[in-house]
């Protein structure tokens, strides 16, 4: 591999410097918000996803802070492996310097790898598990040595610690499996010492999840009754279709594996392909879920497109030419390299009394900063007596996520949130003598508390729609029992 360094350098640096330029500006997106919040809870699970993302959100704090730009160096660093072990699968298939550069390319070409690399969430780490452990089963699959099963359990357990998508990881690779000479490895006591790796690297999850009543069955609920029931059956489908060069891609890649006698071997990574998305698309799953498996399928694809063009040089860098440059426009749509004016001028963003109608994602960035020095200002004005018992209470996740974050350079108490996993850690300081309230509506502070008065409304010109006009109260005097308010709200943490 290393007399490819010279090929795989220069796509890592284009990678690294893109993701540099987009990773420090606008703000921490609501997730990346929740994400560091989690590392001050370390713990084997949350509500919302497993705990490897909480680690790592304590490494980066420990190493930089809360900086945007540090934390968002992780998911950069899984999109350089990602390109790194995409393309050592190629030299594994056989490829040689042509497939090495087609395969980094190919994920340099695949527009959403710049928002998953640019954002802190678990979707970046899903990705770089599942290349890396298609890379163990390739080395599996050439040398048949047990130490790759191994390391392939291990690789398993940890992607589950991730993400749980990575199940379907293991659905895909366990039925492609039965097609390598005739499914010999399940005769094998390794594949099954694999397996029990992979779910003792897992089992401190499960039993987190046991504990704490298995709110991973709560999520899945809500996400199907708020996103999934908006999918249509054939929207999962429809979604791949609008990225045309993946699907060439894969096209190829699949062609390759069941119809070049020389990668026949190779067969189970294409099975493996079609029962992840055959998989996903009968569960109605994010259809961004599946983009954890197109690296796999671009090294295949650039081992026989090399093998098809090594002697036509000139149609070969023009397949490689029409990949790349389409991408350059959408970048700046996939991570925020651009200031924002120019990038709302650029786009041709529209504006109606003064609000630009952003992406979701880059809303999501916005308006926190100005919430936080909101509620500070509020908290400093009171008199000692009572700022020394005062609770601060935010309506969701990601309002509670700036105030603990952000606030925490001016030094604002830790909020608390009815929300998700927030609620996980409790009401704080029942006896308060007055609420600083952020985000929640009239009616909602009205039924906990008899005096309510409302402060300022919130507005921004870029923030998501459901953080524009938000209202700040006061309240003082509680109507309700706060502990059982709070244990009562259990089933509705998710709405």
């Amino acid at each position: 591999m290393k007399k490819y360094y010279s090929i795989l350098a220069p796509i890592i640096f284009f990678k690294f410097v893109i993701q540099f330029l987009g990773n420090r500006n606008y703000g921490f997106h609501r997730d990346e918000l929740l994400h560091l919040s989690v590392s001050e809870h370390l713990a084997w699970g949350y509500f919302e996803f497993p705990p490897f993302i909480a680690f790592v959100a304590k490494v980066s704090y420990l190493l930089f802070d809360y900086s945007l730009l540090g934390v968002r160096l992780f998911p950069t660093l899984a999109g350089i492996g990602i390109i790194y072990f995409c393309c050592r699968i190629a030299v594994e298939m056989g490829g040689k310097s042509k497939a090495v550069l087609f395969a980094g390319v190919s994920i340099l070409a695949f527009a959403p790898f710049y928002r998953n690399h640019t954002l802190f969430q678990p979707n970046a780490f899903d990705q770089f598990f599942w290349i890396l452990g298609f890379y163990l089963l390739v080395r599996y699959l050439n040398t048949e040595d047990k130490k790759h099963l191994f390391f392939l359990g291990f690789i398993a357990g940890l992607g589950l610690m991730n993400k749980y998508t990575m199940l379907f990881w293991g659905l895909g690779i366990t039925v492609g499996l039965l097609f390598f000479k005739k499914g010999k490895v399940f005769k094998s006591k390794w594949l099954y010492l694999s397996g029990l790796i992979a779910f003792m690297v897992f089992l401190p999850n499960i039993i987190w999840q046991i504990q704490n009543g298995i709110p991973f069955f709560d999520h899945v609920k809500e996400l199907n009754e708020s996103h999934f029931s908006e999918q249509g059956t054939w929207d999962f489908l429809l979604e791949f279709l609008i990225i045309p060069p993946a699907q060439v891609l894969s096209m190829i890649g699949l062609l390759a594996v069941f119809g070049n006698p020389r990668l026949k071997k190779y067969k189970t990574l294409g099975i493996a392909f079609l029962v992840i998305f055959f998989s996903m698309w009968y569960m109605n799953a994010k259809p961004y879920y599946f983009f954890s498996a197109y690296p796999i399928i671009f090294s295949i694809a650039a081992v026989q497109i090399e093998r098809w063009l090594d002697r036509r040089p000139g149609w070969y860098y023009a397949a490689l030419t029409s990949l790349l440059v389409p991408v350059v426009y959408l970048i700046p749509m996939m991570t925020p390299i651009l200031p924002i004016e120019t990038y709302t001028s650029w786009y041709d963003i529209p504006e109606e009394n003064g609000r630009y109608e952003l992406t979701g994602d880059y809303a999501d960035m916005f308006g926190w900063e100005e919430q936080v020095v909101l509620v500070d200002s509020i908290y400093r004005s009171l008199p000692d007596s009572i700022r020394t018992n005062t609770q601060i209470w935010a309506e969701n996740y990601g309002e509670a996520g700036a105030l603990k974050i952000l606030g925490d350079k001016y030094g604002l108490p830790d909020p608390i949130s009815r929300h998700g996993t927030f609620w996980s850690w409790g009401y704080g300081n029942p006896n308060a003598d007055l609420w600083i309230t952020l985000g929640n509506e009239e009616g909602a502070v009205n039924s906990a508390f008899n005096s309510c008065v409302l402060v300022k409304m919130v507005y921004h010109p870029y923030a998501i729609d459901e953080e524009n006009g938000i209202p700040v109260y006061i309240c003082q005097d509680p109507k309700v029992d706060i502990p059982r308010w709070w244990a009562n709200f259990r089933p509705y943490i998710f709405d």
